[in-house]
């Protein structure tokens, strides 16, 4: 596969989870997001908003919005992202 089209894995990432998501938390947390991407770009002299990177992540969300909205728990990836899928389902 090409470079661009791999997803190595095993990188931090962080997680927020609300108890209600309105416009103005919706709008922190675009803020926060995009804040972030630019600066860890700036740090990294990369473009953070290539079209490889945004493609890709609209594949992996894809397989991992399947699994949330599965009612069945999650056992098919890593423990760390398992362990929130689960508990995120809790709440429900």
């Amino acid at each position: 596969m090409a470079p661009h089209k791999v997803h190595s894995g095993n990188s931090p990432s962080n997680t927020l989870i609300l108890e209600t998501l309105d416009a103005y938390h919706l709008g922190a947390l675009i803020a926060l997001y995009e804040h972030k991407i630019f600066v860890q770009g700036i740090i990294w002299q990369i473009y953070s908003f290539d079209q490889w990177g945004v493609q890709l992540g609209k594949l992996l969300a894809s397989h991992l919005l399947e699994d949330m909205q599965s009612n069945s728990s999650s056992d098919r990836h890593d423990s760390s992202t398992n362990g929130l899928f689960n508990h995120i389902k809790s709440f429900s």
